[in-house]
């Protein structure tokens, strides 16, 4: 590994160990700290700022947020290297938004691809293309994407953002040839209805070469975290979609000819 890739330095604020999400096979998850985005169902909320901050946990308090390398963080990813070898798995870089540290988000995935990893990135593609395309591509097997909503007026209220950008990012991403899997997240009040997921799903299908979407029904997992962070949870009476409900959203997005997936 090159000098200038393993003391590139970044801030994150998790590693997960085993993961059998975000990508295929068995996977380590790198958390990286800091989002553009504020979605209201958020359940990672530690992870949108990019500054270090503290937790009150179980009345103790925990540090959210630490400086490493990309030396650091790859000794700890290597360790189950037999792992990813048997299962297909490897390396997948997560958020927050891993594209707002691009130089060492690349760094990592240039690191994994030289040791013989495979590499995914769980993102919403907000960011400048040029980068995406200089600093990430060229070390990313599979680029998990998240696309919410097509409206953009809902999609800033309810994520703070536009996704003018993420949209052209998609195309612009999927014409590279990219493997390009979009993913959506299920939220109820957001965009669980069958006029909304065809939506997304019909332009997914647009996208040249992707045939994969993800449905990924709404969880509270994260609620808790917002109280130990002292915040508001904005979506307190918002209960998880029914089984039924996604499967009708299942054979709803099955019609635009995706293979479609229920979970991640």
């Amino acid at each position: 590994m090159d000098h200038s890739v393993k003391s590139q330095t970044g801030r994150i604020f998790d590693i997960q160990k085993f993961s059998i999400h975000d990508g295929p096979g068995i996977r380590t998850i790198v958390f990286l700290k800091g989002c553009p985005l504020r979605c209201k169902w958020c359940c990672n909320p530690e992870s949108q700022s990019h500054q270090i901050e503290t937790m009150t946990v179980d009345g103790k308090e925990k540090v959210i947020g630490r400086d490493v390398t990309v030396e650091e963080v790859m000794e700890e990813v290597l360790q189950d290297r037999a792992h990813y070898r048997r299962s297909g798995g490897g390396l997948t870089l997560s958020g927050g938004e891993a594209l707002l540290q691009p130089d060492f988000a690349g760094a990592l995935l240039q690191a994994a691809k030289e040791a013989g990893i495979s590499t995914a990135l769980e993102s919403t593609g907000f960011a400048d293309f040029a980068v995406i395309r200089d600093k990430i591509l060229p070390y990313l097997d599979v680029f998990l994407m998240d696309i919410k909503h097509i409206n953009e007026a809902k999609h800033k209220l309810y994520t703070s953002q536009s996704n003018e950008r993420i949209l052209k990012n998609a195309r612009k991403i999927a014409e590279t040839g990219q493997n390009l899997v979009i993913r959506v997240p299920v939220i109820p009040t957001f965009n669980d209805t069958p006029e909304e997921i065809l939506e997304i799903a019909q332009f997914a299908r647009s996208l040249p070469g992707v045939k994969k979407i993800h449905l990924l029904p709404y969880h509270r997992l994260g609620q808790d975290k917002y109280g130990q962070l002292d915040r508001e949870y904005l979506l307190p009476n918002i209960v998880p979609p029914e089984n039924d409900r996604m499967q009708e959203l299942f054979e709803v997005a099955k019609t635009t000819g995706l293979d479609v997936q229920i979970g991640g």
